[in-house]
């Protein structure tokens, strides 16, 4: 067996039916490596990509951080170490330890193979610490179809395959280009779809909709840190560009010049958006950047500054109006539960990876923007691409290929009642970023208002369910729809079962972090969401135990 993908047509159009051993769905950074490390363990390989393999996604439209640090003890314990307070000790540093030897890893191999051009310091040493994302994607990009991979461009899965005893056998989905639906038999599927910014608008997040929660739950997965999801992305009014750690340079000012109390960049995003709430604009200046800061920072994110440049404005010396821009569990912690250091799912045949998969193993309840998220995706991906890859090849050969197959999708595209209108979609998108994208509904929690919102959503999942139906590119419409809905249900109804502030999961009603609270929760369910409590594993977590016996 070869890594040159097995995939043929079996119908009236060259791509209508595949086979291969191993799909993968989403072409960001874990889609990639799952993709390369399938092939290379011997697996054919199919990638399908709702855009276009290389530019779509957050991580190719802007540079990102790694959580890149050398294998020397003391640098690697201040590594682990300094999340885990802000993660609310629900971290494990066994995870945390593989995480960085395997992005380790893999940053020196996309160096000495992949070509990347990382900069060197002023002593010579290649800085490996950060990405640009266009140019990491397009090499990635590279590796994977020299590797054999087959790639699937503007072809968005729209549900999972599953076989008779209940395993995931595949995925289907629709070919934008092509205009035609397909079909991919594989023996295991890796979701590498992203986490879920509800169609924000934060710069390339609108191909990230929880797509692959919604999959993973319809296949009987379950989800983890959902509650970790209300990340709110700095950005100038009016843009995309959430660069959030440049705003540390910053001061905030009221609109008649005042310096705004309390607004900060980490810690102080909320007197931000009490402000912006009262209908008022929020005005900020890079003026705490000296000039080797402001030399490094156009030099680490060009794209950045590409806004105020074309707009005419000095960052660094004009006040200019920002806002906050949702970005749910794309900047969040939660998402598929994952049971087993090849990022299993606990369905047979299926592996997650990236941001739809949970990040809590190595950032408890917290995290933000590259960094760990980048190495994240390195990790889990080359982990869940290796696992898929021994599951298909485990299986009886040629089983994969012939197995009886039927699609595991439900809401918006098999409704339970009479089908609504083909734009439906519509709607559905409008009531449900009604709920998740104000900033007094979802950034700043309040019990009483999670309930209302909730009830609400739950409403608009029953109607959902029932009528949401669309054919052709529509019916991606209409699954990102049914997947958003899901995934603010999910996200709420673990918030409302966590009553205090923990991570970034902060209350309004319930400030302080509870010690009796400290343990994960684990959603799932679609007509009927349900919670659990799950203990928190690791030192990490040994360590806020310990914390809480210690008397007053």
């Amino acid at each position: 067996m070869t890594g040159r993908a097995r995939s043929r047509a079996t119908g009236t159009h060259p791509h209508a039916d595949l086979h291969a051993d191993v799909l993968v769905a989403g072409g960001g950074p874990a889609g990639a490596w799952a993709a390369l490390m399938a092939a290379r363990a011997g697996a054919s390989v199919v990638l399908a990509d709702k855009g276009y393999c290389g530019t779509s996604g957050a991580t190719a439209a802007a540079g990102t951080g790694v959580w890149y640090v050398p294998p020397e003890p003391a640098a690697r314990e201040a590594a682990m170490a300094s999340r885990e307070g802000l993660g609310g000790y629900l971290a494990d540093r066994r995870w945390m330890a593989r995480v960085l030897d395997e992005t380790h890893a893999r940053i020196d191999e996309l160096a000495t193979h992949g070509g990347y051009p990382f900069p060197t310091g002023p002593d010579g040493r290649p800085l490996r610490n950060g990405l640009q994302g266009p140019e990491y994607m397009r090499r990635m990009r590279i590796l994977i179809r020299r590797a054999g991979v087959r790639v699937l461009d503007h072809s968005p899965v729209t549900e999972l395959l599953t076989d008779t005893d209940g395993h995931v056998a595949g995925a289907a989905g629709y070919r934008r280009q092509a205009h035609e639906s397909y079909r991919v038999r594989a023996g295991a599927v890796v979701l590498a779809t992203g986490g879920c910014a509800f169609l924000s608008g934060a710069l390339g997040t609108n191909t990230d909709t929880g797509d692959g929660a919604l999959f993973a739950a319809e296949a009987g997965a379950e989800l983890s840190g959902m509650e970790f999801s209300n990340a709110y992305g700095i950005a100038p009014e009016g843009t995309s560009v959430t660069k959030t750690a440049f705003y540390s340079y910053a001061t905030f000012y009221r609109e008649d010049g005042e310096v705004l109390p309390g607004a900060a960049s980490q810690g102080g995003r909320s007197a931000i958006a009490r402000e912006l709430l009262t209908g008022a604009r929020v005005l900020a200046r890079l003026d705490r950047a000296d000039e080797p800061a402001r030399t490094a920072m156009r030099r680490a994110q060009p794209n950045f500054f590409l806004t105020f440049d074309r707009l005419g404005i000095d960052p660094f010396a004009e006040r200019f109006a920002v806002t906050l821009i949702a970005e749910g569990t794309v900047r969040g912690t939660g998402g598929i539960r994952i049971v087993s250091d090849d990022c299993a799912t606990g369905v047979p045949g299926l592996y997650a990876a990236g941001d739809a998969a949970t990040r809590e193993e190595i950032c408890g309840g917290f995290t933000g923007g590259g960094s760990h998220n980048a190495a994240w995706a390195i990790s889990s991906g080359s982990w869940a691409g290796r696992g898929a890859a021994r599951h298909a090849l485990a299986l009886a050969s040629g089983r994969a290929a012939h197995r009886r197959v039927a699609g595991a999708g439900g809401a918006g595209i098999r409704p339970a009642g009479r089908p609504g209108r083909p734009d439906g979609y519509r709607e559905a998108v409008a009531r449900v970023q009604a709920q998740v994208l104000p900033y007094d509904r979802n950034y700043l929690r309040h019990g009483a208002v999670l309930t209302g919102a909730l009830r609400e959503l739950d409403a608009l999942w029953g109607d959902v369910r029932e009528s949401l139906y669309a054919e052709g590119a529509d019916l991606v419409r209409a699954r990102q729809a049914a997947a958003m809905t899901a995934h603010a249900r999910w996200m709420y109804a673990a918030a409302l079962a966590r009553p205090e502030t923990r991570g970034m999961a902060k209350r309004l009603d319930h400030p302080e972090q509870d010690p009796r609270l400290h343990h994960r929760i684990t959603v799932g369910g679609l007509d009927r969401v349900w919670t659990r409590p799950e203990a928190a594993r690791g030192e990490a977590a040994r360590g806020e135990a310990a914390r809480a016996e210690v008397p007053a």
